[in-house]
């Protein structure tokens, strides 16, 4: 899709992913999967900028560019969007219970690769089609079928703290801190303030802003930013938990759940909330694995949710 082609999408409000799709991310192309045109970067190739790896229902996307300070590169977003696009098979979506955006190193991510914003470098990229790119990168996030989960280590500033913000829920470990410097090298974070003003109080955004000073993890909490702070030798069992949790949960409710918050958060009523709301706690009800957590609550049992029931062999072919 070109850059102006996926311009108009965003203009259009596009509401997820499903808007349009990146091929798997288990194809190989020597296309750009943006512009179906050569691509630009040789990163891009290299596998191992992102890593993706699975575990049961969670899945696991580790940034992994420490020599970059893990830069949301038009390579590392391209990557990224593919992750969050649809699967081919559906059956893996409805199997998925979580995903999980870590990083290797002191870093967890930097923000863009400034080198692709100097004009000198004659980039082969645009700032728009970069922009854009992050923009649909982050909204396929929050827009994701299940809950989204950073887990930081370090520093995440920039489109670094914007992919923070764009998650469904954070796990800091104590020493890391977030910020919008970008008003100190003359580039303002206009598109890192798009989900950061939407998850913290408007006076804090404005001052991590306009100052692009840094703010704790504890801070961050405090504000919002951050779901929970934990020792840093401690962070990734405090992730392990929280991901163990949710894959004990139903498939089917989380991503009603995860649609139903997002839906209406978007209303622009109290009244026009609430009647989405209900529509979904109604149509929860009628859901084959509501019943069955109803039913083990009494019998005081667990539940076995759809997904984890046998299928029926098919039959074999004569």
């Amino acid at each position: 899709m070109s850059g102006r082609l996926l311009s108009r999408a965003l203009i259009a409000g596009i509401r997820g992913p499903a808007a349009f799709r990146y091929p798997s991310h288990g194809s190989v192309s020597r296309l750009c999967r943006v512009t179906g045109q050569p691509c630009r970067y040789e990163s891009y190739h290299s596998s191992d900028i992102l890593l993706d790896t699975r575990e049961g229902s969670v899945r696991r996307l580790v940034l992994n560019n420490e020599p970059k300070r893990n830069a949301l590169s038009y390579a590392m977003l391209e990557k990224l969007a593919i992750a969050f696009s649809p699967a081919e098979d559906p059956d893996d979506d409805d199997k998925l219970s979580c995903v999980v955006i870590s990083s290797t190193g002191r870093v967890f991510s930097a923000g863009h690769d400034l080198t692709e914003l100097q004009e000198k470098n004659e980039p082969a990229a645009t700032p728009q089609e970069l922009f854009e790119l992050c923009s649909y990168v982050m909204m396929a996030i929050q827009r994701f079928h299940v809950p989204v989960i950073a887990e930081v280590s370090g520093l995440a500033t920039a489109a670094g703290c914007q992919l923070v913000a764009s998650c469904d829920m954070v796990i800091a470990g104590e020493s890391a801190r977030f910020a919008t410097p970008g008003v100190n090298i003359g580039l303002f974070c206009s598109t890192p303030s798009v989900p950061v003003i939407r998850t913290i109080p408007e006076k804090q955004a404005m001052y991590m802003l306009f100052t692009g000073e840094p703010i704790s993890a504890h801070d961050a909490w405090v504000h919002g930013l951050v779901s929970k702070v934990v020792p840093d030798d401690e962070l990734a069992a405090a992730t392990e938990s929280l991901t163990t949790h949710l894959s004990k949960l139903s498939r089917n409710v989380l991503k009603l759940g995860k649609e139903a918050l997002l839906d209406h958060m978007d209303s622009t009523t109290l009244s026009s909330a609430y009647e989405n709301a209900s529509k979904y706690m109604t149509h929860n009800v009628s859901l084959e694995d509501c019943q069955e957590g109803i039913d083990a609550f009494f019998a005081k049992r667990a539940p076995l949710w759809n997904v984890e029931k046998p299928k029926p062999k098919k039959p074999k072919k004569k």
